[in-house]
């Protein structure tokens, strides 16, 4: 007669596979809530200038002893949001008439100083500061391609052609600077549309970018898709819902079973 030790009843086995399932469940609605994060941000910003969407793609986290795991066990194989990324691609040009909106076209991005060091940027409404310096909405002042601040007559209109060369009355004042990235994934989001980088060090200076003043670069977010993503999510959510209602209805029959046998 076996002892205690060795007895595997069917209880147990629905225990595991109910446990199993309320992980699986559970993980799968926190990756929902990840997904839910990231779109609702991309829809808030859809319509902020030079804002860059974020994506996120699923996979399964298997555990280590799922690997030729012995018969009977329940390794874990859980759904969690695997990579994130930003994405950016172009965002449409909007005209808007002021000459202090300055967009790109094409990869590359306007470097602005902050007291925690430089920040990039695809652009947005620019201003004079009081000293003549020429600023972000923030405060934030852009540099020329000398690493310094664009200093300007604040009383006269400027003139900023494709090239980045700031001119008033015809002459060349400054070149704003226009650097770009070999691996944009070393970007991180600092706030509006605000980027830093992680990449080891200093961005390369090239022309592939054109300034286009008078414009602003609209989000890249596809209102449209993240409206439907979310619907979509929603439902997803709603259905792992009833899978952990299912589960927890499932531990509670177990309990009530288990009493039953030792009354």
């Amino acid at each position: 007669m076996n002892g205690p030790e060795n007895c595997h009843s069917s209880t147990d086995d629905e225990k595991l596979n109910m446990d199993a399932l309320m992980a699986t469940a559970a993980s799968g609605i926190q990756a929902r809530i990840e997904s839910l994060d990231i779109l609702a941000n991309n829809l808030a910003n859809a319509s902020a200038a030079g804002f860059k969407s974020d994506q996120a793609s699923y996979g399964l986290y298997v555990s280590p002893e799922a690997t030729d795991s012995p018969e009977g066990t329940n390794p874990a194989i859980l759904p969690l949001i695997q990579n994130r990324w930003t994405d950016f691609t172009q965002g449409a040009l909007t005209p808007t008439g002021s000459s202090m909106d300055l967009a790109l076209s094409g990869k590359g991005f306007l470097v602005v100083s902050t007291p925690s060091g430089p920040l990039y940027t695809r652009g947005g409404s620019f201003r004079f500061s009081t000293t003549g310096q020429l600023q972000s909405g923030d405060g934030y002042d852009l540099q020329g391609i000398d690493g310094k601040p664009i200093l300007v007559d604040s009383s006269k209109a400027i003139e900023v052609l494709p090239d980045g060369t700031v001119q008033q009355d015809g002459q060349m004042v400054s070149r704003i600077a226009l650097v770009n990235f070999e691996h944009p994934e070393m970007l991180a989001k600092r706030g509006g549309n605000y980027f830093k980088s992680n990449a080891d060090g200093p961005p390369a200076m090239d022309g592939q970018a054109e300034v286009r003043q008078g414009q602003v670069e609209k989000g890249n977010s596809d209102s449209t898709h993240a409206a439907s993503s979310i619907v979509t999510i929603l439902r997803q959510f709603e259905a792992l819902q009833k899978a952990m209602a299912i589960g927890a209805d499932m531990n509670r029959r177990a309990v009530e079973d288990v009493a039953k046998v030792g009354s």
